[in-house]
């Protein structure tokens, strides 16, 4: 499709399209976890986070300068932990504060995974822009674990600084360095707390120790919840369109990240459905060159279709091993 075409296509979307397309993604979602991809009744992990997609021009619906003082808009995104898997994506405006529309997101989130197949349990990872008691709530009332990180606000800091000496346990360090973790309470909350510093020759730079917390409602000891907590939106502008959006229609930009989204799963689940388990942890820009951006060509004669590559190619079976197990799929209803 030329991209005149494209830009008028997206630019008749409105809301209620973009809401129908979301629905799209979902149901989407759904097939791909019911032929071999989804979590089933296993535990899974979700990182939220948001990002900013830039934008060029001064005639852009919603953009402004946010944090990183860039002109862009604002989404927020939930990414599946183990494959990368975007689970849900919601544009907001470029000015929308990091937690804007959190707790409804949760709602979103929970209900469509839920529906999708996700029957065991669901754990949330989320930075300190997420930190709210309607975040939490919201996690509360599905019934998800959530690890999120907290600022260090004077409450904070008077819950960490009443710990005694005694509950801070020793944990692996880098040479040159001493960390230890502990657990107190903060508003009903488990609050997880790693304290760091340097040790030996450097030791006099950073002589303090440096704290970092975490409120959870996961169980567990607190060294290996400290251990299992990190958050990243996994490669989702590489390659897929989101490094900016083009258009100067909001909702067409909010129907361009849908899409996006959907791009980038359909490759996760050629990994995980055609490739096997292993591979669904490859990095997207890999899969994409050793998948996507092929030497090869189609050809058609005597009614069949014929995939021709390179002789020697060495993704040649991970090719025809993944198409011959995407086409033994059943066909859905």
């Amino acid at each position: 499709m030329a991209p005149s075409t494209l830009g008028t296509f997206l630019r008749a979307f409105t809301f209620g399209h973009v809401r129908q397309l979301d629905r799209l993604a979902e149901t989407v979602l759904a097939r791909a976890w019911t032929a071999g991809a989804g979590p089933g009744d296993g535990p899974m992990t979700m990182d939220l986070d948001s990002t900013v997609c830039e934008v060029h021009g001064y005639h852009k619906q919603g953009a402004a300068y946010g944090y990183t003082h860039k002109l862009g808009y604002h989404p927020l995104v939930a990414s599946r932990a183990d494959t990368g898997e975007v689970l849900h994506a919601r544009q907001r405006t470029g000015r929308a504060n990091t937690a804007r529309g959190t707790a409804r997101f949760v709602d979103e989130l929970a209900a469509r995974v839920r529906r999708a197949g996700a029957s065991g349990e669901l754990t949330m990872r989320a930075d300190s822009g997420f930190w709210s008691a309607k975040t939490i709530r919201a996690c509360r009332r599905h019934q998800i674990r959530y690890s999120i990180t907290v600022r260090q606000t004077k409450p904070i800091r008077q819950a960490i600084a009443a710990i005694d000496e005694d509950a801070w346990t020793e944990i692996a360090y880098p040479d040159g360095g001493v960390a230890q973790v502990a657990e107190t309470r903060y508003r009903g909350d488990r609050l997880i707390v790693r304290r760091t510093r340097l040790a030996g020759e450097q030791a006099e730079l950073f002589p303090n120790w440096r704290y970092h917390a975490f409120v959870t409602g996961r169980v567990g000891t607190a060294v290996w919840l400290d251990q299992t907590v990190e958050l990243a939106i996994r490669d989702l502008k590489g390659g897929v369109g989101l490094r900016h959006c083009p258009s100067g229609k909001f909702a067409a930009n909010a129907a361009w990240l849908v899409v996006a989204t959907l791009a980038h799963n359909l490759l996760r689940w050629v990994a995980a459905i055609g490739l096997g388990a292993r591979q669904e942890l490859v990095v997207a820009k890999t899969l994409r060159r050793r998948l996507l951006t092929l030497p090869g060509r189609l050809t058609r004669s005597a009614r069949r279709w014929r995939l021709h590559l390179p002789t020697g190619w060495p993704w040649a079976s991970d090719l025809t091993r993944a198409i011959t197990r995407l086409r033994a799929l059943p066909a859905a209803t």
